[in-house]
């Protein structure tokens, strides 16, 4: 009877190892090109590729993106600065131009809701996005900081 028990307790404890394995198995991710990592298909394609496209095709994709531009989207701002002091004015429009120089189309937004003066980057559409470029803000604005809100389409 002791025998039958530790028998059966063995073959319960294999059969539970091998589907925390199997378990384990789905969770590891996908193996990944490291050398394509962060590249754009046409960059590693070269530089002799040529897309021919009708102007049909193209005056169909305007019009879809002006359609769109009027919608209210819902995306992620790196809020960098936020403040009320008496130089916050001032200070507000400084650091929007020198966010503008450095990360040129990228959208800067600042706005004014009583009593603070708020500067906003981007138009990210996932958080992933965001993260990019607020790593590297961080270093100048340490009180950084991703909100979600309403953004403007992408174009």
């Amino acid at each position: 009877m002791k025998k039958t028990i530790v028998l059966l307790v063995l073959a319960l404890a294999g059969g539970l190892l091998q589907a925390q394995d199997f378990e384990d198995t789905l969770r590891t991710p996908a193996a990944v090109d490291s050398t394509l990592l962060g590249k754009d298909i046409l960059g590693v394609i070269g530089s002799g590729v040529k897309v021919n496209q009708s102007q049909a095709v193209r005056a169909a994709f305007d019009r879809y993106v002006a359609r769109n531009a009027e919608r209210p989207l819902s995306g992620y701002r790196i809020r960098v600065f936020y403040d009320n002091d008496q130089t916050a004015r001032a200070r507000s429009e400084s650091i929007a131009r020198s966010i503008a120089s450095a990360y040129p189309g990228t959208g800067v937004y600042r706005t004014f809701e009583s009593p603070n003066f708020k500067v906003s980057v981007g138009d990210f559409r996932t958080k992933d996005e965001a993260l990019k470029i607020y790593n590297e803000l961080k270093v100048l604005y340490p009180t950084a900081f991703i909100l979600k809100e309403t953004i403007n389409y992408p174009r």
